[in-house]
């Protein structure tokens, strides 16, 4: 196969919006978050039996969220997640950055 045969989009930067999922920036934001909660347990080097204990879960919810199935998970719901693991959490709104109109984003500090 030529490389001339393969089509090459540029996706948006969201794959939820890539993929015409409702609420695509609402899921970007939470797989963010449950990244930050991932790259937390990883670098204290927890299990995630403790990793439940912190965050009043049961570990096949740790499991589970770690995995990627955080869609019963509110955005409030995981910022206690992380706060518990003892991160603050900001919210600043802002003017837009650039024309179309305001996004939803995660800034983070190294963990």
């Amino acid at each position: 196969m030529e490389s001339d045969d393969i089509a090459v989009e540029r996706g948006s930067g969201n794959v939820f919006a890539d993929l015409g999922l409702p609420d695509a920036d609402a899921h970007l934001v939470k797989a963010e978050l449950v990244s930050r909660i991932d790259d937390i347990v990883r670098t204290r080097g927890i299990t995630q039996t403790e990793a439940a204990r912190l965050l009043g879960l049961s570990q096949p919810d740790v499991s589970r969220l770690l995995r990627g199935d955080f869609r019963e998970y509110s955005l409030e719901r995981l910022f206690r997640l992380l706060t518990a693991l003892g991160r603050d959490i900001d919210i600043v709104i802002r003017q837009p950055r650039a024309a179309g109109g305001g996004k939803l984003r995660i800034a983070a500090d190294t963990v």
